[in-house]
Order: structure tokens, then C-alpha cells, then sequence
């Protein structure tokens, strides 16, 4: 922005909380007490040799989280256990994300996925993420909320993002994605059961642009849009992955022939 010539505003917020005088006012010396409390609540550009600093105001990130499980029938084969299935990696992850035009594996345990675009508010972002699958057993390790006496259990998370699509003035000045998952077969019961849990997490500060939106409105719009992600893993989970798991079991007797 461009200074503006001191003499067309207040040189000095001090001298314009100055008490005024002259005989209009009574000519004598003003007895009160100025309310330490009165501030200068704009900026205002005067001369380089007198410059205004103001303190920003630092807002505290917002956080919105949601979380989902599920809970279905899992028909296992003697010959093809589900553990057998979930300790291929590769094809577990190739099945819950199948578009392999957006996804690359980094290492034995990692893969970058370039997510479909989100809407925010005005704002429209394009996520890339690092996701890691582990493979854990003998109940050594396991994530939150999964009992240690099942045999085995695949562990989601995700350890690196950005925001793409973002110019700068837009880019919030703090975000984290945070999604932590977990997939195990259960089989304590009379039948066996897929049993899984997944919970996504965001916290961001909106840049100044967009800070006039109300919070009741930002909560809304985040929550929604973190509802229809965990729902949407939900249903690869409950179709695509059991779909793949009956294509395993049918070529498991093939590979032992």
C-alpha cells in the first residue's frame, strides 16, 4: 500500500486523545484521567520518521474432527485367511484407492495420494497426502481401541500433506490434516467380522479473508466435509476391499497347485 501525506490524517494517536482547548472549553486544564483502556483500533500511515506499529491479534486454530467404524461379516477360506490377505500391503491399499493415475508408492509401506478436490467455504483445495499402512500382530503396538488379543491388524495413517490450489493470500497460516485408521478381522465371536475405525481430524486458521465468517458456519461446512470422506472410505471398505478379498480367496488354490 501506498503512505499517505501526513497532514490529510492524525500524525500521532497520542495527540488525538489530547483533551481540546481554548476559552470555548473553559481555558483551564482538564482535571480527568485518560481511560487507559481508549486505543487506537486502526492503522494509520504516517511519515517514515514516525511510524505506527500495531499488534496482530493471533486467532487460535480451529480443530473439527469425525469418526466412523464398522462392523460386517467376514467369510474367511481355510486356505486364504483374511491376515494372509492383509499382510499384502500393496494390494489392501490398491483396493481402498484403486485410481492409480493419483497415487504412487514411495516405499514398502508408504504411498502419496493426490485426494479429489475439497470445497471450503469460498475456497476449493486439492490435498496430497502420504499415507502409511502398517501390519502389526501379536497384539504389539496396536492403535487405540483395537483389543490386543486379536491376531492381526492393519494400521492407517497419514504423516505428510500439503495444499494445492491455494494462492498466498488464501493459504491458511496453520493446518493439519491428521487421519488415523485401523482394520482387523474379529473372530471371538460365533463368526467371523471385519471390524474396522477410522477418524479424521483438521485444524486450521482461516486466512484474513475469510475470517468474517462465522463460526457456527465454519463448523458446519468442515464437519460436513469430513462426514463425506469417512463415509466414502467406509464404502470402499465394506465393498471394494471384501470384493478384493473374494478375488484372493479365488486364486489362493490356484497359487497352491
Amino acid at each position: 500500500m501506498g503512505e499517505v501525506a501526513v497532514g490529510s490524517v492524525v500524525p500521532s494517536c497520542h495527540k488525538s486523545l489530547l483533551p481540546p482547548t481554548g476559552p470555548q472549553f473553559g481555558g483551564g486544564e482538564w482535571k480527568g484521567k485518560l481511560n487507559p483502556k481508549w486505543q487506537c483500533s486502526v492503522l494509520i500511515f504516517g511519515s517514515k520518521r514516525q511510524p505506527l506499529a500495531i499488534k496482530n491479534q493471533i486467532e487460535k486454530p480451529a480443530t473439527y474432527s469425525s469418526s466412523i467404524s464398522t462392523d460386517i461379516p467376514l467369510y474367511e477360506s481355510p486356505v486364504a485367511s483374511f491376515d494372509q490377505y492383509l499382510e499384502d500391503k500393496p494390494r489392501v491399499f490398491k483396493a481402498i484407492f484403486p485410481d492409480k493415475g493419483r497415487s504412487q508408492q514411495l516405499n514398502e509401506e508408504e504411498w502419496r495420494i493426490q485426494m479429489l478436490p475439497i470445497q471450503f467455504l469460498f475456497l476449493t483445495v486439492w490435498p496430497v497426502i502420504d499415507m502409511r499402512l502398517r501390519y502389526k500382530s501379536k497384539g504389539i503396538d496396536y492403535p487405540p481401541g483395537v483389543p490386543c488379543d486379536i491376531t492381526n491388524v492393519l494400521e492407517l495413517d497419514i504423516i505428510r500433506w500439503k495444499l494445492e490450489g491455494l494462492d498466498d493470500m488464501l493459504k491458511p497460516s496453520h493446518f493439519t490434516l491428521g487421519v488415523k485408521g485401523a482394520l482387523y478381522p474379529d473372530r471371538r465371536g460365533m463368526k467371523s467380522r471385519l471390524k474396522g475405525q477410522l477418524q479424521m481430524s483438521i485444524s486450521f486458521v482461516l486466512p484474513p479473508v475469510l475470517t468474517l465468517v462465522p463460526e457456527d458456519v465454519r463448523r458446519d461446512v468442515a464437519e460436513s466435509v469430513l462426514n463425506r470422506l469417512v463415509e466414502n472410505m467406509k464404502l470402499k471398505v465394506n465393498s471394494s476391499l471384501l470384493a478384493d478379498y473374494s478375488e484372493f480367496k479365488r486364486e489362493k488354490p490356484k497359487n497352491l497347485v
